[in-house]
């Protein structure tokens, strides 16, 4: 059982690679940092994202089930990659140790990806820098996203598996159709590997909100973008007080978590060989 007291925790207990954080009542934060440019690797996902999810997801039952006529129902978990750079918020995964490793999909990332698209709580990817492929994914997964306006330091949102020769996953095509209805959308993130500026991703509707990152503060444009999330947090804590946030995604994303939860190994595409040399 979840309290006040278990935070801030990190995990897993050695060498840990992300750190939750319950700065005020109805908000915690999950920061990623797993290197400089938080990979979402095995470990990662499996010993310390998804236990994670589950602890915030129970101290807010605590919360909700202490007083249900109070705010204590209220809550909202943010998403952040590294606080002390603003560089990268997720760098996607560490492609040679998934590309002939199906189970992957199977058994670690899909499960998260479901798990986030059914979070009883309004989930922000706050995205404080770089954000590709899989940590694409991750963000996308969240209901909502708040980028850094890119005036402090550049940043990109992009699925450049084309680029480099990966076959998208059957659940990355689910989660796409999903979130961005968009067919000429899709195809520009899909397809032709766009590299998104933040304008361009709030204007498209990727992203629901900019931070203003300009100006001559000297505060670091990490913590900019979590202000800005903070303030989006508040306006819509209020939304899981009844219970149904979670309930209602999954039948909103029913045809996607239906697809996600297939087994990758026996829906997978083969990875193109090499050109023969003439």
């Amino acid at each position: 059982m979840a309290h006040r007291s278990d935070f801030p925790c990190s995990l897993p207990a050695s060498e840990p690679l992300i750190t939750v954080t319950y700065p005020q009542d109805g908000l915690w934060i999950i920061e990623l940092h797993n290197g400089e440019d938080s990979r979402l690797t095995a470990r990662l996902i499996d010993d310390a994202l998804r236990p994670a999810l589950d602890m915030v997801e129970k101290h807010w039952k605590n919360n909700r089930l202490a007083d249900p006529k109070s705010n204590a129902g209220e809550g909202a978990l943010i998403i952040v990659g590294k606080r002390d750079q603003d560089k990268f918020f997720s760098n996607g995964f560490l492609y040679d140790s998934v590309k002939n490793n199906p189970a992957f999909f199977t058994d670690t990332a899909n499960p998260l990806y479901a798990r986030l698209l059914t979070f009883p709580i309004p989930t922000i990817a706050a995205i404080n820098g770089h954000c590709f492929a899989g940590g694409f994914m991750l963000a996308l997964c969240c209901d909502y996203r708040v980028m850094t306006d890119g005036s402090k330091r550049r940043a990109w949102l992009c699925m450049n598996e084309v680029h480099f020769g990966a076959p998208w996953p059957l659940s990355f095509t689910a989660i796409l159709n999903a979130k961005v209805s968009d067919p000429p959308l899709r195809r520009r993130i899909a397809l032709e590997g766009h590299r998104f500026t933040p304008t361009e991703a709030h204007a498209s509707g990727i992203v629901d909100r900019l931070a203003n990152c300009s100006g001559t503060s000297v505060e670091l444009g990490t913590e900019i973008v979590l202000k800005e999330v903070t303030k989006l947090a508040k306006e819509v804590s209020t939304l899981p007080k009844q219970g149904v946030w979670g309930t209602i995604k999954t039948f909103l994303y029913k045809d996607c978590l239906d697809t996600i939860r297939l087994d990758a190994r026996e829906h997978t595409l083969p990875h193109p060989r090499s050109p023969a040399k003439l």
